[in-house]
């Protein structure tokens, strides 16, 4: 079982989020929300508000839930979410960190250009929300619905929310992927 970091902030595109979280624990990964706010209630882009398991601030390299233990990070898009994540010291860190490494990072929507203004996407290919393609700084720009290059999985924007859910299941643990995009009946 891999474990997974999803960092949310007011804003969010509740559904990339919250069927990132769905997808991969019905594939048995460990799944943890994380506040990048420094409050534990999340209000997404349309009123929908949910609480954090963690909050970013009190977990990183404190020694106690140090978040460099995942697995995998996702960051999902909405404008004002996205913003709040491109501007945040720590996750950049944090996410440069996972990048060294060869860790997983997902991102959808507007926030792969959360990677892209960390400079994760120099000579990588890439997908994201139209409009946001400049944003992708180094990257070449598919326009595909995901898009997987080496340990960076991107997607287009909330209507592939399943899809890229099960790209991000794929990576971990490609027999659950199978088995969960069966059960939820997505077409694959």
């Amino acid at each position: 079982m891999a474990k997974v970091y999803v960092m949310f902030a007011d804003g969010v595109e509740e559904i990339e989020g919250l069927t990132a979280v769905d997808i991969l624990r019905r594939g048995g990964q460990e799944v943890v929300t994380v506040s990048v706010t420094g409050q534990w209630m999340i209000s997404g882009s349309h009123g929908i508000q949910f609480v954090a398991d963690r909050l970013f601030d009190d977990n990183v390299h404190t020694g106690d839930g140090d978040l460099s233990d995942g697995d995998m990070i996702v960051l999902p898009g909405g404008g004002r979410g996205t913003q709040a994540l491109s501007v945040h010291d720590g996750l950049g860190k944090l996410l440069a960190e996972y990048a060294a490494e060869g860790k997983w990072i997902g991102a959808i929507c507007a926030a792969p250009s959360v990677l892209g203004i960390h400079q994760l996407l120099r000579g990588r290919r890439a997908t994201c929300y139209p409009g946001f393609e400049d944003k992708l700084i180094g990257a070449t720009v598919t326009g595909e619905s995901v898009t997987v290059d080496g340990n960076i999985i991107t997607g287009k924007g909330m209507g592939v929310s399943g899809e890229f859910a099960i790209a991000l299941l794929r990576a971990l643990d490609p027999a659950a992927a199978e088995k969960v995009a069966k059960e939820i009946q997505m077409k694959r």
